[in-house]
């Protein structure tokens, strides 16, 4: 973008991205334009007809019906290619576009997921005699980490044993278990340290995303972990007892962070958590055709995942839900680039061993007869290019090759913006990460200190 603005091509490019800049703001504060409907279908460019054409071949001449595959592009306002566009067909993970819209509707860019740790009796010599209660607030993404920093916040609270029950309240998830029994067990398993994955003691402990200790455990040196043993079981309440003593009120990560943690992994227990917190499939399709203004009869969903073949989207619904998702993001100064995987960008999750042109910003999906991928393409001479391509086949690894040699196809003939433009560029920024003690907030006075710590 720097290169573009001094050369004076910003402006152009901008406004073939669709990206309206007023005057005098910088490039990081420019803003979508409204997602109006596509106007007149532009002229199909020969070269990328022909390019088209050439890869429904290919995929003829591997045994596939070129009639059962979809692609769709588009700019802004611009249809460039439609191949069974507008109808709903399986597109896998690519329904987590859907929920992605769904939750940020509901929920906003700040809403925080809260997890309350009770007790309900007295705490003297290090044991809380009664019960500790776990009221979850819905987070989909407690993990090992989380419970370990919980233990040690128990632990500066005076509370190193708890001679009653563990108590389950309400919509509790650990390390993506919905289940609140299975949630709890997990919970107290972290608490105790019993049996922990020997990984999370002897090498993730050294990583910036997880608990920090005073000094990296080595393979000569014993990882000396906070403990809440429990004497009692695990048991699931539908609500609380009647007089708790509220102890830490541990916050979620952003929706923009958990977004973006389930996009990159393609994680399908986050992705149904999700859904079922805006009310389900159902309300999904409502909430999403709604928003990004696209016939309903366009997505049929019966998850928030994408697994299974009824879940349906059309190519164009898809572009629709990504471009509506960009435009919901910018005012925030964020973009698709935050809550999505970025080629270049990542080298974990589902762009592990795809060869995709640089600065794309997309999603995968995948099924046992599916292969989709959809997102936003910088281009030199098109500004930003949506596009969805939903291959029906079983050689998956050869379906995704024959994806990027498309992609990279079409960025050759209309050219590479170097660097990524800031619009579709992820942002730097201090990252979150599991266990950090910051977002436990103590709500009762420490041993060592008589106010309580305002939440």
């Amino acid at each position: 973008m720097l290169q573009l603005v001094s050369s004076g091509l910003a402006g152009m490019w901008l406004n073939l991205a669709g990206v309206n800049m007023p005057p005098g703001y910088p490039a990081q504060a420019v803003s979508w334009q409204g997602l109006s409907w596509l106007d007149a279908p532009t002229p199909v460019e020969p070269k990328v007809e022909k390019t088209i054409e050439g890869y429904l071949q290919t995929l003829k001449a591997q045994g596939l019906d070129p009639k059962q595959q979809a692609v769709w592009l588009q700019t802004n306002g611009n249809l460039l290619i439609d191949r069974n566009g507008k109808i709903p067909v399986p597109s896998a993970s690519l329904t987590k576009a859907a929920t992605s819209l769904a939750v940020i509707t509901t929920w906003g860019l700040d809403k925080k997921l809260d997890t309350i740790v009770s007790a309900n009796g007295k705490i003297s010599q290090g044991t809380l005699t009664g019960d500790l209660i776990v009221r979850g607030g819905g987070d989909p993404l407690f993990v090992w980490e989380d419970a370990i920093a919980l233990a040690q916040s128990l632990n500066k609270l005076g509370i190193d044993r708890v001679s009653g029950n563990l108590i389950v309240v309400d919509k509790f998830h650990m390390n993506y278990k919905a289940d609140p029994q299975k949630a709890g067990e997990l919970l107290k398993q972290a608490f105790t340290g019993i049996n922990l994955p020997p990984a999370l003691l002897n090498t993730e402990f050294k990583d910036v995303n997880i608990v920090k200790l005073p000094t990296a455990p080595t393979a000569t040196t014993t990882t000396k972990l906070p403990q809440v043993k429990i004497a009692g079981t695990v048991m699931v309440a539908s609500e609380e007892p009647s007089v708790v003593t509220p102890l830490i009120r541990h916050r979620s990560l952003s929706p923009i962070e958990i977004l973006r943690q389930m996009n990159i992994y393609s994680n399908n227990e986050i992705a149904q958590i999700l859904a079922d917190s805006v009310g389900g499939a159902e309300q999904v399709m409502k909430i999403v055709s709604t928003t990004a203004k696209f016939p309903p009869a366009e997505i049929q969903l019966i998850n928030g995942s994408g697994l299974g073949v009824q879940n349906r989207l059309s190519p164009r619904a898809v572009c629709q839900i990504f471009r509506t998702l960009h435009q919901t993001l910018q005012p925030a100064n964020l973009n698709l680039a935050d809550i999505f995987p970025v080629a270049g960008a990542e080298s974990v999750g589902t762009l592990k061993d795809r060869h995709l042109p640089v600065g794309t910003t997309m999603k995968t999906g995948t099924l046992n007869e599916v292969s989709a991928l959809g997102g936003v393409l910088p281009t030199r001479d098109r500004g930003l290019v949506w596009f969805v391509i939903v291959n029906k086949g079983s050689q998956i690894a050869k379906l995704r090759q024959q994806q990027d040699t498309l992609l990279q196809s079409l960025l050759k003939e209309w050219g590479t913006v170097t660097p990524t433009p800031l619009v579709v560029t992820k942002h730097d920024r201090e990252p979150a990460y599991f266990g950090d003690p910051a977002r436990n907030i103590v709500l009762m006075p420490t041993p060592a200190n008589s106010s309580v710590q305002n939440p």
